[in-house]
């Protein structure tokens, strides 16, 4: 398997880190048709701890996940700046989870592109253990303007998004710049 983007180029595109970064490397890439992802599931992940003692599972939901964020690679991917954009999960359907996800699977993450416009993507997924479908979804996605969510964070008076809030690494790389 060929490796096209690894971890670190990955969070060049993904603003997600440790421990909620679902996607280790992507070894397909067709530009505004198709991505495939893989997330090797070790022991170690954060969600093991209480899901559930002594039978760890991976959330389902953290699959979707997984899936929107292969998604998130190529729709940044997309866009000429992405360093002031954020992509938004916006919907799930048909989702179904065929069997569960444990320590020591490798995650093949396939996303295809069914509808693909300049600030918002819908795509099938489907997510494979061993050649075997584990869990299937279709997803929308939309790009955002970060200055938009601060903006009504502020306004909701979220923390984490106040003017004052730590910047995110390329935000510091751009001011020195």
């Amino acid at each position: 398997m060929e490796t096209i983007f690894d971890a670190v180029q990955i969070q060049q595109f993904l603003p997600h880190r440790y421990p909620f970064l679902l996607v280790d490397r992507i070894i397909e890439f067709e530009p505004r048709k198709r991505i495939v992802g893989i997330k090797n599931v070790t022991i170690n992940e954060f969600f093991f701890q209480g899901h559930f003692p002594g039978a760890p599972v991976m959330p389902g939901v953290l699959v979707i996940e997984a899936m929107a964020q292969t998604a998130g690679v190529l729709m940044y991917h997309e866009v000429a700046d992405a360093s002031h954009k954020l992509v938004f999960f916006t919907g799930i359907d048909k989702a179904r989870f065929r069997r569960p996800v444990v320590p020591g699977d490798t995650l093949r993450l396939e996303l295809t592109v069914l509808k693909l416009r300049s600030r918002y993507i819908r795509l099938r997924g489907e997510a494979y253990v061993d050649g075997q479908l584990v869990a299937e979804a279709e997803i929308t996605s939309s790009l955002v303007d970060i200055s938009a969510v601060r903006k009504n964070a502020a306004a909701l008076q979220v923390p984490a998004f106040q003017a004052d809030a730590a910047p995110r690494a390329d935000d510091a790389s751009e001011e020195s710049a």
